[in-house]
């Protein structure tokens, strides 16, 4: 029996994961890392500490869904006591995406913004789209819960790193994340990720593509997230005894 420790556990996904974790049979939650106090029950027999190295210690696997300090953290305490990660935070910033790709040098990391096996479909759609429907417009439109942080998300620049690289272009060179004012014409090339936030919207990602006289438009809507979570159960399961390396959701579903 593989066992799974959750980093996170407070979180939203964290809870689901500690939940849905009980209903497998090939893996169970064998322990979780708080900062303070669980503000719930848990089973007993479950490893409860506030220390990482314990909690790298006792698990198998560790899935993250935190925030990116507290990823940042679990990577630099990873390094000195390598165990398989699947990590799910979103909002990293180039030092905290170095060190993930670091430290897969020491183990196995799995590193998806989006765990659902819908958007894994997605980005490669996104991607055979963008090469195809050549000098159609690409606008990109993401809503989520008005609580969330990090804007746009996660799971929208990996699609529009995928409609780029569908291109052959370099996204920092044609993002655009807001238009106000008179900004003149669209160019050619430009790709534009937009942000809602609003209500307990989960999440939900268009991607279109627009012409003269036509237009093409990708959606996906997210209505739980235990979408997220026995993503990335199914994650955890499928990496643990994989070589070293920075692994994908594409490529645990075998979408690469």
């Amino acid at each position: 029996m593989i066992r799974a420790g959750v980093f996170g556990a407070g979180g939203r996904v964290g809870k689901l994961l500690i939940e849905d974790l009980h209903n497998e049979n090939e893996i169970s939650l064998g322990a979780v890392y708080v900062r303070n106090e669980l503000n719930f029950s848990i089973d007993p027999s479950v490893l409860v500490t506030n220390d990482m190295a314990t909690l790298l210690k006792g698990s198998d696997v560790i899935i993250d869904f935190s925030l990116p300090e507290a990823t940042q953290l679990l990577l630099e305490q990873a390094i000195e006591h390598p165990t398989p990660l699947v990590i799910g935070t979103t909002g990293m910033d180039v030092h905290q995406m170095n060190l993930l790709k670091s430290a897969s040098e020491s183990m196995p990391i799995l590193y998806a913004t989006n765990m659902s096996l819908g958007v894994a479909l997605l980005n490669k759609l996104v991607h055979m789209a963008a090469k195809t429907l050549e000098g159609f417009d690409i606008e990109i439109v993401e809503q989520h819960h008005r609580h969330k942080k990090d804007a746009p998300s996660g799971t929208a620049l990996t699609l529009a790193h995928s409609a780029a690289a569908g291109r052959n272009l370099d996204l920092d060179a044609v993002r655009v994340s807001g238009r106000n004012g008179n900004i003149g014409e669209r160019t050619k090339d430009e790709i534009a990720v937009m942000a809602l936030r609003g209500g307990d919207i989960v999440g939900r990602h268009t991607v279109g593509f627009y012409n003269d006289g036509e237009f093409v438009e990708l959606h996906h809507t997210a209505t739980s997230r235990n979408t997220f979570s026995k993503g990335a159960i199914r994650a955890a399961k499928w990496l643990v005894g994989k070589p070293n390396g920075l692994y994908s959701i594409q490529d645990c579903l075998e979408l690469a």
